[in-house]
């Protein structure tokens, strides 16, 4: 199975670079796995496909202003970081521009109140930072200097900062929002809510495991960079009586369809865990708890397509990507939506 095998053509005019206002006015492209049917409708009647008896499952992290611009001590040249994880108190793993310059050992500036050390590389090509604060929180610096990190295709300015921030974001850590997530509005969970469908949240910090390119042309030898996940007890007991129930599970964006299959055991029951995960699905992966899914267009050759892949197949997910293009649907972070079912 080659990288290449999941590669589609796309007009950039079609990469949106601004969210849909309001969020629930995306379109969205129905796909039925049986009937392999395609329908086209508006992301509100998400409502009409859903059943009293599904669960819906989002992942409730949320984005930091994870890209800071500073200047090595002593040097006048703009370098840019992007925190990917927390290590500890003081410590983050990044990426970091100019990555040649920025060698363990170089001191950096980002600001009169916080300073930072590269103490290590990273197996993925980063770096390790310890940061040091003359005052106040790590959080409200970074709230202070930092931008949201927008991913490199969208190149118009935010308006706001929510735009990139689902409604039910509550956990601070992610590098990259779950963009299937964008879309809901409170008044459309509640809507669901009423219908009788239970919401149930996980969490899953999206990191470089989520929108690191595949860089080999054998998918297989891929490897996954690790990401944090939880699974709450409670959660993990709600999902499985839904499961044993044969209630369908509904996942909101690639990262709760990682978070839920990290966690299900080879039985197909889930385990309440916080860990590290680095789980790559592709084409012939078995699914062992989700059943339906929501998410976005993503790039081509990503790991994102590929995940889709393998809830369809590579041919299916192509078509359907195919049909996406000749229709004009927006594509990527800020673009509309897919349901499979």
């Amino acid at each position: 199975m080659k990288t290449s095998d999941f590669y589609y053509h796309l007009p950039e005019e079609l990469i949106a670079q601004h969210p849909v206002e309001p969020r629930d006015c995306a379109r969205l492209l129905v796909y039925n796995k049986q009937e392999k049917t395609i329908e086209h409708k508006i992301f509100t009647d998400i409502v009409s496909y859903l059943k009293p008896t599904d669960v819906l499952v989002i992942n409730q992290t949320k984005v930091i202003p994870a890209r800071l611009y500073g200047h090595k001590k002593g040097c006048t040249g703009v370098m840019e970081i992007l925190l990917l994880k927390r290590l500890n108190l003081t410590d983050y793993e990044t990426l970091v521009k100019p990555g040649k310059r920025l060698k363990v050992g170089a001191e950096l500036v980002f600001s009169d109140n916080l300073t930072a050390t590269i103490i290590a590389n990273t197996e993925a090509g980063g770096r390790v930072i310890r940061f040091t604060l003359q005052h106040g929180t790590l959080e409200n610096e970074f709230e202070r200097i930092g931008e949201m990190p927008l991913p490199h295709y969208i190149k118009e300015k935010l308006k706001n900062n929510a735009d990139y921030q689902t409604v039910y974001a509550k956990v601070d850590g992610s590098a990259a929002a779950p963009t299937a997530g964008l879309h809901f509005t409170a008044n459309l969970l509640e809507k669901i809510e009423k219908m009788g469908v239970k919401i149930v949240k996980v969490l899953l910090h999206v990191g470089l495991g989520t929108f690191r390119p595949v860089q080999v042309d054998d998918v297989t030898k891929h490897v996954m960079h690790s990401e944090y996940m939880e699974v709450l007890p409670e959660v993990a007991q709600t999902l499985n009586q839904a499961k044993q129930n044969g209630n369908r599970i509904i996942a909101v964006g690639t990262t709760t369809v990682r978070t839920l299959e990290s966690a299900a055991d080879e039985q197909g029951v889930l385990q309440a865990c916080k860990k590290e995960t680095n789980i790559f699905i592709y084409p012939g992966y078995k699914f062992k708890f989700v059943d339906a899914l929501i998410t976005n267009f993503h790039l081509p050759e990503s790991t994102l397509i590929m995940l889709v892949s393998a809830l369809t197949t590579k041919e299916e997910t192509l078509h359907i990507y195919e049909v996406a293009v000749k229709e004009k649907y927006r594509f990527f972070s800020f673009g509309d939506a897919m349901f499979i079912y």
